[in-house]
């Protein structure tokens, strides 16, 4: 792999974590704080996004820099954990559950849908 190569997963890690910091604010704005609705959009629209770059004829390095580089630094496992966590040390088990059965199963679904679009292309 090349050192270009590198230098593009960095940057594009950067690019990946401030969209994920800016979508995760906006929705948060929007539908307020007490349940992690803005990670949930993240990582299920990273999901969606993964399968379809997966299911996409894209190979190699552009691969590389758009599903490790960018996608990989936009969705987001520790804050989904760490939001669970919080919502079950406030007392919000029924808030913590519904927290991971509906990534589990959104992130499932849309990681699918988008494989399928994308293995269309």
């Amino acid at each position: 792999m090349s050192i270009g190569v590198w230098i593009g997963v960095a940057f594009l890690g950067g690019v990946g974590a401030v969209l994920r910091f800016g979508v995760d604010w906006l929705v948060s704005l929007r539908v307020g704080f007490r349940f992690p609705y803005g990670i949930l959009v993240v990582n299920v629209s990273g999901a969606f996004l993964l399968g379809l770059l997966a299911g996409a004829p894209l190979r190699g390095d552009g691969y590389f820099l758009a599903g490790v580089g960018l996608l990989g630094s936009y969705t987001t496992f520790s804050t989904w954990m760490l939001d669970t966590q919080e919502l079950e040390a406030r007392d919000e088990r029924r808030g913590a559950v519904v927290n991971v059965v509906l990534s589990l199963i959104l992130g499932l679904g849309a990681a699918a849908l988008g494989h399928a679009i994308g293995a269309g292309l």
